[in-house]
């Protein structure tokens, strides 16, 4: 991690389109900050980021067997589908 001091009003670059530029700094330490970027870029806060990947690990994961289980056991129990009638005399 590179580590860097700015001031208010100053800014860094990175790479060649990408610029972060401290806005203020306010007295309980907050800071805000502007960053200029392509709009191809995404930009998020690290927790945004994190709860992002949590989200697509779970969705990539097997549904448990009790919902394996419940859609089975729905399936018993459905009716069976109406039989479409074909227009032919039988």
């Amino acid at each position: 991690m590179l580590v860097l001091s700015r001031k208010e009003g100053e800014s860094l670059v990175i790479g060649e389109e990408i610029s972060i530029t401290i806005l203020s700094v306010e007295s309980n330490g907050q800071v805000n900050i502007g960053i200029c970027a392509p709009k191809e870029v995404l930009i998020l806060r690290s927790e945004l980021q994190k709860a992002a990947s949590v989200n697509q690990d779970a969705a990539g994961t097997a549904p448990p067997v009790l919902v394996d289980e419940l859609k089975s056991a729905l399936l018993h129990h459905l009716p069976p589908a109406p039989q479409q009638e074909d227009g032919s005399d039988a």
